[in-house]
């Protein structure tokens, strides 16, 4: 199993994933808008931003997006922000989330990010308890205004 930047092959994949939360939607039933191709390719040409995938014998199995920001805070060091973090619906409660965020973390450590975070959907209570058991604490309240 590896973890790698998506290509652009992987888009129907990745969003089969994000649309999949309680069961596995096959890619091939995606459409793929201009938008997400507008929104793969800028991801893909930005240096601080990867859509990353986890594969297996060429199944994607899992992705997350990342995004390093850099800041003023902790010494002027990179963040890592983690967002669109899935596992296949039919592949859960196997080791593979851990095995992708411990992947993720490690490549942000590598970067010199001193920190990692990331947001998710209050409802989501069995996801908040996984984020938990591999360190993340629940440090800040997060606001979001749709445009």
């Amino acid at each position: 199993m590896i973890l790698r930047p998506a290509a652009r092959a992987e888009l129907p994949d990745v969003l089969a994933l994000l649309a999949g939360e309680e069961t596995v939607v096959d890619p091939a039933s995606v459409v793929v808008t201009e938008a997400y191709e507008r929104a793969f390719a800028a991801i893909a040409a930005d240096p601080r931003n990867e859509l990353l995938v986890l594969v297996d014998g060429g199944l994607v199995l899992g992705c997350l997006q990342a995004t390093y920001i850099p800041g003023l805070g902790k010494g002027g060091a990179e963040r890592a922000l983690f967002e669109a973090v899935r596992i296949r619906a039919d592949r859960r409660g196997g080791g593979l989330g851990r095995d992708l965020m411990e992947r993720a973390v490690a490549r942000a450590r590598g970067r010199g990010c001193a920190l990692v975070q990331l947001t998710s959907d209050k409802r989501r209570e069995a996801a908040h308890r996984f984020y938990a058991s591999l360190g993340f604490a629940r440090s800040h309240d997060g606001f979001k205004l749709a445009l």
